[in-house]
């Protein structure tokens, strides 16, 4: 198979990889890694959740059943909030707005979806909703640091440019940096920030810190809020050097 991209870590010594953003067909279908990473993400963080969730005087079904919630509002609310971010662009064809496979998902609107479901399955099942919130909050952190490798296999959400050792190139940054022309000083033929690696160190070390805290939690959202924190002050750090 042709790649469709070839990526350079030129600092460390790593030349034209071979990169595909399929990772396999089934039945003819071509399954994206970007949609499988996000799927073993959440089949990860469910089966940790329901093994964990008694401790927490919660049960395995109460997970399954926040899951089952949690799983289509995400991507309903992710694929509406990416609507309304690019609406010029989706109001010319609604069409459009179904296409799925097209890409188009924003994270802050799956997070949403996930706190509604949330409200949905803890109204239902009289559980407290500090204490569902507080329980799962520790597994969004690892969810994220695995979906991120999904940006790597499409070379995508990178920085600026780089001149530390792990600073990376290929032809698909390039092509991209090539369209951008509101940045000074920006070549795109030069190694760019891997945001999708510090993204993926980062939030394991929030997912370990936040276990440390929901097993010492005293207050109510506790967990939930150190996460909102600690994201919140990742995001800011790599939004300031993506492009």
């Amino acid at each position: 198979m042709q790649p469709d991209f070839l990526v350079n870590f030129p600092g460390l010594g790593i030349h034209d990889l071979p990169v595909n953003r399929i990772a396999f067909s089934l039945f003819g279908w071509p399954v994206y890694w970007y949609g499988l990473l996000i799927a073993c993400a959440i089949i990860l963080c469910m089966l940790l959740a329901m093994k964990q969730a008694p401790r927490y005087a919660l049960t395995a079904d109460d997970v399954m059943d926040t899951f089952i919630a949690i799983i289509p509002l995400m991507i309903i609310m992710a694929r509406a909030y990416y609507v309304v971010l690019e609406w010029n662009y989706f109001s010319k064809d609604w069409t459009r707005i179904f296409s799925t496979r097209d890409g188009g998902l924003a994270f802050y609107g799956g997070v949403i979806g996930g706190i509604i479901a949330v409200a949905i399955v803890t109204r239902v099942k009289k559980i407290k909703v500090s204490r569902l919130l507080d329980f799962l909050a520790v597994y969004v952190p690892l969810g994220q640091a695995i979906g991120r490798w999904g940006n790597f296999f499409n070379q995508e959400a990178f920085g600026n440019n780089t001149t530390l050792p792990w600073g990376m190139y290929s032809n698909q940054t390039e092509y991209y940096l090539r369209t951008v022309t509101n940045i000074p000083g920006l070549d795109p033929t030069k190694p760019v920030h891997p945001t999708f690696l510090y993204e993926f160190i980062a939030n394991l070390l929030i997912f370990l810190w936040l276990l440390r805290i929901r097993k010492r939690s005293k207050f109510p959202f506790e967990t939930m809020l150190w996460y909102l924190l600690l994201y919140g002050f990742v995001r800011y750090f790599v939004e300031g050097i993506r492009t």
